[in-house]
């Protein structure tokens, strides 16, 4: 059989093993565990935040994000056009509206200059996500929004452990959402994070992630929230990736260098290089943008997994989703960049035990056929 490369594998060690048998051994496996509170803990020391709070998963975080910042029907939040479905729904089921704002070709996050035109007396918060590598120019939007009583929603659910000017990405919010997703830098199968210094959003994120539980009446609830938590098991895998990370990060990026090495001879693609103009390269993904007008991403993901090499398609624009048509504000902006990252945007394979001479294989055949 031929060899295959999927597009990820999680990287679990020994010692994440060993972590999780434990907690399992001493039968602490909901979530009221010691392990999470100290996974909390140590997460909010990481990212350089007073206050984290665990849930399920990444889509969980910004759900209670939004609700914590009291977001209402009739507010409007501004939005990345070219992102995950998730910031559009987390707006959606409060009742307000999502103001998408299309991106920059070159490190896909969304063009500052138009977030300015965006804010209306409407505008209630902003989701700021840095999407797949590159950190979003934060200062820049801190002084857009400075005197401006616009709440920052920082999604760094793919930058965990990413520095903007020696700053961790998620310490720029006023609340921020992380996400640790099997493909994710830290994992911890599913799972997610909230950090904040307020301590009115953190004391409205623990409430709202269990069902808002009355304080004296305990089964009388005090608001509508979710059964979003993470287990003590989760927490216990999320510890012990946690010590993992520097070295995790360092070999993701070391992966992203291999194939900009190759890939950025072949002037048919388009791949971010280890340092752009604001940020440095994370490579949570290592994407590819086809330039050749004839040839899109769905047809080379056809021609690789032939030969073995899983790929992923690009976010789907948030403008052109079927389903959010009717939820979106209604501007007559296009989103050229964000459509054209979508039909000619994918990944390739990245993940923690890829060798060089794999990397250099994959990096081959795509040459081969984007010629």
């Amino acid at each position: 059989m031929k060899k295959f490369y999927p597009v990820n594998i999680p990287n679990v060690t020994i010692k994440d093993i060993k972590y999780v048998s434990r907690v399992m051994k001493n039968s602490w496996i909901s979530s009221d565990g010691p392990e999470v509170r100290l996974f909390e803990k140590k997460f909010s020391k990481f990212i350089n935040k007073k206050y984290s709070i665990s849930v399920a998963n990444g889509t969980a975080a910004l759900e209670i994000a939004m609700k914590a910042i009291n977001i209402k029907p009739g507010d409007e939040v501004i939005i990345p056009n070219f992102t995950i479905i998730s910031n559009a729904l987390s707006v959606i089921k409060l009742g307000a509206t999502p103001v998408p704002i299309d991106c920059d070709l070159k490190d896909w996050n969304m063009i500052i200059q138009k977030i300015k035109n965006k804010i209306s007396n409407k505008t209630k918060a902003i989701i700021v996500t840095h999407i797949y590598g590159y950190s979003n120019p934060m200062d820049e939007i801190k002084k857009i929004l400075k005197n401006k009583k616009i709440i920052i929603v920082e999604d760094a659910a793919e930058v965990i452990g990413l520095k903007y000017k020696n700053k961790m990405c998620g310490s720029f919010g006023d609340i921020s959402t992380f996400s640790f997703y099997a493909n994710k830098h830290i994992t911890t199968g599913e799972g997610g994070m909230i950090s904040t210094d307020n301590p009115i959003f953190k004391r409205r994120c623990v409430e709202l992630r269990n069902l808002c539980f009355g304080k004296k009446d305990r089964f009388n609830h005090t608001d509508i929230g979710w059964n979003y938590r993470i287990t003590n098991i989760q927490a216990a895998m999320g510890l012990s990736q946690l010590n993992n990370i520097n070295k995790v990060i360092k070999k993701k990026i070391n992966i992203g260098k291999m194939y900009y090495k190759i890939l950025s001879q072949n002037k048919f693609i388009y791949m971010q290089p280890p340092k752009g103009e604001k940020s440095n390269n994370i490579y949570w993904v290592v994407g590819i943008v086809i330039l050749k007008k004839n040839y899109t991403a769905k047809k080379l993901a056809k021609k690789l997994n032939k030969i073995g090499i899983q790929t992923r398609p690009f976010f789907y624009p948030m403008n052109k989703q079927s389903i959010l048509k009717n939820y979106l504000n209604k501007n007559k902006d296009n989103f050229k960049n964000s459509e054209y990252l979508s039909k000619y945007g994918l990944y390739l394979p990245s993940y923690f035990s890829l060798k060089k001479k794999d990397i250099e294989w994959i990096a081959k055949q795509v040459n081969n056929i984007i010629c």
